[in-house]
């Protein structure tokens, strides 16, 4: 369901009155098709969820070992989801320059963390949905890049 979005929120009512009226005004409610989705995905269980979590868990492992090699990519602690953010600031370039550069440079599309907001400037985020040993490589790619961006 990569891109669709469904949710509950769980708080003190009059918080939970607020936001819902925000949900109103910018969502309009959530499509047929992506509940009928969630429901179904929510029917298979916990080990459904677990073989789907995997390759994630293992490419941040993999994230982990080849950022230890490097010294001017760092990663924003991460327990779950399909996206690592990476601070590229060591570099002196924001997340859009670097996201820019990368692409041209290497053929790599990652995100601009400036797209989230200001807290993220600096950084990039990294969707691992390919295979393992292209991660792997795209990653690698990405912090030698980032070290040459660094040198003097």
């Amino acid at each position: 369901m990569t891109g669709s979005r469904i949710g509950w929120v769980i708080g003190p009512e009059e918080i939970v009155t607020h936001l819902t009226n925000l949900a109103t005004h910018t969502t309009y409610g959530v499509p047929g098709f992506i509940q009928d989705a969630a429901l179904f995905a929510l029917d298979l269980g916990s080990a459904f969820e677990a073989e789907i979590a995997e390759p994630f868990r293992r490419r941040r492992v993999l994230a982990q070992g080849v950022l230890a090699r490097h010294n001017r990519v760092t990663a924003v602690p991460s327990a779950g989801a399909m996206y690592l953010m990476l601070d590229v600031s060591p570099t002196g370039m924001s997340g859009e320059a670097f996201a820019d550069a990368l692409l041209d440079t290497h053929h790599i599309a990652v995100m601009p963390g400036e797209s989230f907001g200001a807290a993220a400037a600096g950084h990039i985020r990294v969707a691992m949905t390919i295979e393992d040993r292209a991660f792997e490589a795209a990653l690698a790619t990405l912090c030698a890049f980032a070290q040459e961006l660094s040198k003097p």
